[in-house]
């Protein structure tokens, strides 16, 4: 079974050796990381570049233009596909996604299609983030719910793991979120598609290097990609 980390990723210089230092030493069997770079002014790009020629497993997508986490992802996607992945995990890159909770959810799949590292179940933990962005975090989770009917208690969570036919079925090439909506859109459709999906809990970590891309302007796209994902399904064009 070959599995495919990817990772999105904009300036994160001081994490991205040591993340995918802790990912290789999971000994996965044919496991491999995409790093799927915005041309970062910071040289991330660099640093990967430089672990790819040591190590054959791990992969630099440079990508210069349409600019953005969901294009990003979409491409991540769509790059894994064609490189024979059979199962797809996707996390963030700012060390928050713990790579020792991916051997648990590769297992997961044998129970369901699409695995979530949760922050809302049972067991789960948040450390480092401040009280509004848990109330941010809990009202957008509601919105999200309740908009697209969503039975997933952490909409927003970006630590992914998929069986190979789950992407296959929604078709990456086909996504339209720029920005971080992506993680609600391809949540939606692999639920329109009746993907059975499964959380389990994680300890999320908050940043301590490097500066977080999310912002107002992002939340509010993202706000009105959810209504726009509502809106196109009732009309019958998802």
């Amino acid at each position: 079974m070959k599995t495919f980390v990817i990772i999105p990723t904009y300036n994160e210089k001081e994490n991205i050796s040591i993340l995918i230092d802790k990912i290789l030493k999971l000994k996965i069997k044919d496991l491999h990381i995409a790093v799927v770079d915005d041309n970062s002014p910071d040289g991330t790009w660099r640093i990967v570049e430089e672990i790819s020629r040591k190590n054959k497993n791990v992969h630099l997508v440079l990508r210069k233009k349409d600019k953005g986490r969901g294009y990003a992802g979409r491409h991540g996607f769509i790059y894994c596909l064609k490189n024979g992945a059979d199962v797809i995990v996707e996390m963030d890159a700012d060390m928050s996604h713990d790579p020792k909770y991916i051997p648990k959810m590769i297992d997961e799949l044998k129970n369901a299609d699409l695995i979530l590292g949760s922050r809302r179940v049972e067991g789960a933990e948040e450390v480092g983030r401040s009280l509004i962005r848990k109330i941010i975090t809990f009202l957008a989770n509601l919105y999200i719910r309740l908009i697209l009917g969503l039975k997933v208690k952490d909409c927003n969570s970006g630590f992914r793991c998929f069986k190979r036919k789950v992407l296959e079925s929604i078709k990456p090439e086909k996504l339209e979120s720029k920005g971080p909506a992506i993680v609600q859109e391809v949540l939606f459709k692999a639920h329109l598609k009746g993907f059975k999906i499964k959380e389990i809990p994680i300890t999320f970590v908050n940043r301590t290097k490097g500066k977080s891309k999310l912002g107002l302007p992002q939340l509010i796209a993202g706000y009105f990609m959810v209504l726009k994902l509502k809106v196109r399904y009732l009309l019958g064009n998802l």
